[in-house]
């Protein structure tokens, strides 16, 4: 379902596939929502494993607003993600790594 090259990763909420993708969009809203001045500080997190559950949904929610779905992070409290915690901090730091790698 998702394109790698083009920066997607596919996320399953609720036993549902979602396209998920850092816009630019995406980005400024994650920003806001970490209250971070940059997203090098973010980066910087999950590259030496100090990122808090607060920044895996605030990702895979931009992630998933950037491939169109219109949900919230509220939404995301009660739902399944496939694989569960660990596999949604990978999720994120895959959006991550994917949203600053040029294509091959």
């Amino acid at each position: 379902m998702a394109n790698p090259l083009a920066g997607e990763v596919t996320i399953t909420i609720d036993g549902v596939p979602h396209c998920a993708k850092l816009t630019l969009g995406a980005l400024a809203e994650l920003e806001d929502a970490l209250d971070e001045d940059n997203l090098l500080n973010l980066v910087q997190r999950f590259e030496t494993g100090r990122f808090a559950s607060r920044d895996v949904v605030a990702l895979i929610v931009a992630g998933l607003r950037g491939g169109g779905w219109t949900g919230t992070a509220t939404d995301l409290m009660t739902a399944d993600i496939g694989g569960g915690p660990v596999e949604a901090a990978k999720l994120a730091a895959t959006l991550l790594a994917r949203a600053f790698t040029p294509p091959a």
